[in-house]
């Protein structure tokens, strides 16, 4: 019997649709990103004058280690599967495609498409899955 596993996945949640027979199943895995957003720097009264610099570099290098690690659970439950189908809102689907890419070859053989999806619902996203695998 063929597995086939679908991940709906944006910066916060990953919700992956396991396929097997006539069996569908929904597990949702939260991703534990930070929420990063800068303010602007303090500044002077003085129009043109010297202002607090935002080190925004040490939140997207941590921001980075939490996808990976975020990425990593998601191949846990991966690895079993004939047939991938990476699919959500934002780039996050490229971004776990891209890590596929560089670091689980065997994997990246088994995707089938990373296509753009807006939020849904989890019944909406079973169906999208189903559908998907269906064509």
């Amino acid at each position: 019997m063929t597995k086939k596993i679908g991940i709906w996945i944006d910066k916060r949640t990953a919700k992956i649709v396991t396929i097997a027979g006539d069996n569908v199943e929904l597990q949702t895995i939260d991703s534990n990103v930070d929420e990063f957003r800068p303010k602007g720097g303090s500044g002077t009264k003085m129009k043109g004058g010297p202002q607090d610099v935002v080190h925004d570099r040490k939140y997207t290098e941590r921001e980075k280690h939490q996808f990976k690690k975020f990425f990593g659970e998601l191949v846990e439950q991966m690895e079993s599967a004939d047939a991938l189908v990476i699919f959500g809102p934002a780039q996050t689907g490229e971004m776990l495609y891209k890590e596929l890419s560089e670091s689980y070859a065997t994997l990246l053989k088994k995707v089938k498409g990373v296509e753009k999806a807006d939020s849904m619902t989890d019944n909406q996203v079973k169906a999208w899955v189903s559908n998907y695998f269906k064509g």
